[in-house]
């Protein structure tokens, strides 16, 4: 084969060019380099981008088509199945071999397996990498050789076995075909929101690319991770990394994460809160890894809970609560303030999503999937794997599981997470002069302090949807349900 065969290099959930092992590998080849990247909207099905994801992509592809420029190199943007897209250009333009980084969910691995041998049978060598995990699903098993469902042994033994290699830097200069294969344009993609444009807390609130990506993890390692073990559950505080996005669309690695964790650490030297921060945020990273290995191993996830005894679980269905939540019209501050975010920004702190989906499932009994689909059509992070353990882990039939039994109050939390008010206030104006001691639970305000602050209820702000205790004695009454026909 001549030796001015290009590599395909095909771009998935990894748009970056450092560590990026297939783009590292195609280049150290010599041959000329073709990155590609193909919208699939057929083969994932319900699982498909949603709207939020979609404009980070847009962005994300707008970014990624500049720094491959800078390197020499084009963007190839194809639309349609993506199996057969790629075995036709490999075909077109007499690829020596297409490279990619592996991808975990169940289609995504179907797809690689059968275009794999495909390619392979044209002629076409095939090399795939791990640019997503610092540890692959098959490599962290139990003493049995199963794989984990409880997390806390799974992230030991992973910290236990040989640490992720050190990052890979971006390729330089590197060369492409003179006559370049056709390309669609982004644009007309339509990826954007439009009639109306939704889209304005997301611009306010992201810039989607590899190069905000390292912005905000060094902000995030400078200034913000000393104090992560204490602040990391405050919703109205800057105390989260905010990197799931970038990590969802592969703009960062966990592995370039994992070694600016432990540079810092080194830098500390024995502080016991660098110590201590470090390791919870790691084990955040080590829940992802977990989410991931836990789909690989049980494709079903995003559908039917781990626990089958939870398939018969009493759910109810009730579209207008449901969409009194999706809405943040709930009566509880909290739980409005998290859904609100949501739909502001496509992102949610991570105790709000669980106070929220506690509400949805524990309060309102509506099932857990049906929280995940709009997780999945409004965050800009919607990674399958961990929107469906959360939500797994939340309504207590997923791996290592919350207990049933604990049924988030949206009050106490409020109080406990939210106590000067100041994220409700952000998310929930019509609230923002009620006092502190009454914005969490307002139908208890005395008519004086509701008048005062202008809120009206069941006017200005609704009354709750629930009495929560008495919803919680409803949920126990469903797990007993099916506890008893186990």
């Amino acid at each position: 084969m001549s030796s001015r065969a290009p590599v395909i290099v095909w771009l998935r959930q990894d748009l970056r060019l450092a560590d990026n092992p297939a783009l590292t590998a195609a280049a150290n080849t010599g041959r000329p380099l073709l990155p590609v990247y193909i919208l699939d909207q057929e083969l994932p099905g319900a699982w498909t981008l949603g709207g939020a994801s979609l404009w980070w992509l847009h962005h994300s592809l707008k970014r990624l088509e500049i720094a491959l420029r800078a390197l020499g190199l084009p963007l190839i943007l194809r639309r349609g199945a993506a199996d057969q897209v790629m075995l036709d250009l490999a075909t077109a333009c007499g690829a020596a071999m297409v490279m990619w980084n592996r991808c975990y969910e169940p289609w995504a691995v179907d797809r690689d397996t059968r275009l794999k041998s495909q390619l392979l049978e044209a002629g076409i060598a095939v090399a795939s990498h791990n640019g997503a995990l610092l540890f692959e699903p098959w490599t962290i098993r139990t003493k049995s050789g199963g794989p984990y469902r409880v997390f806390s042994p799974f992230w030991r033994d992973c910290q236990q076995a040989s640490p992720p290699g050190a990052p890979l830097t971006a390729p330089p200069h590197c060369h492409t075909l003179g006559e370049l294969p056709a390309s669609d344009n982004l644009d007309t993609w339509a990826l954007l929101p439009s009639a109306p444009d939704w889209a304005g807390g997301l611009r306010e609130a992201w810039t989607p690319g590899e190069a905000a990506a390292r912005a905000r993890l060094a902000v995030f390692i400078d200034r913000i991770l000393d104090d992560y073990a204490r602040d990391r559950e405050r919703p109205d505080i800057d105390g989260s990394s905010r990197l799931s996005p970038h990590l969802r669309f592969g703009e960062i690695s966990p592995r370039q994460i994992w070694h600016a964790v432990h540079a810092r650490l080194a830098q500390a030297g024995e502080a016991a809160m660098a110590e201590k921060a470090a390791a919870k945020f790691l084990s955040e990273i080590g829940w992802r890894e977990f989410s991931c290995h836990l789909l690989f191993q049980f494709p079903h996830l995003p559908y039917q809970p781990l626990q089958p005894a939870f398939a018969d679980f009493p759910w109810e269905s009730d579209p207008v609560a449901y969409q009194r939540w999706c809405r943040g019209l709930t009566g509880y501050p909290i739980v409005d303030a998290g859904m609100r975010q949501l739909w502001r920004t496509g992102w949610m702190h991570n105790r709000a999503r669980m106070i929220a989906a506690s509400f949805l499932v524990k309060d309102l009994l509506i099932p857990w999937q049906d929280g995940a689909r709009w997780f999945w059509d409004t965050l800009v992070d919607a990674d399958l794997a961990n929107n469906s353990a959360g939500w797994q882990w939340v309504a207590g039939c997923g791996a290592d599981a919350a207990p049933y039994f604990r049924i988030f109050n949206p009050v106490t939390q409020g109080e406990r997470f939210d106590p000067g008010g100041h994220y409700v206030r952000a998310f929930v104006p019509e609230l923002a002069k009620m006092p502190d001691k009454w914005l969490h639970r307002p139908w208890e305000a005395p008519p004086d302090v509701l008048a005062a602050a202008n809120v009206q209820l069941g006017e200005t702000y609704p009354e709750p949807m629930v009495d929560h205790a008495h919803a919680r004695k409803l949920a126990l009454e469903g797990y007993q349900q099916i506890k008893t026909t186990k």
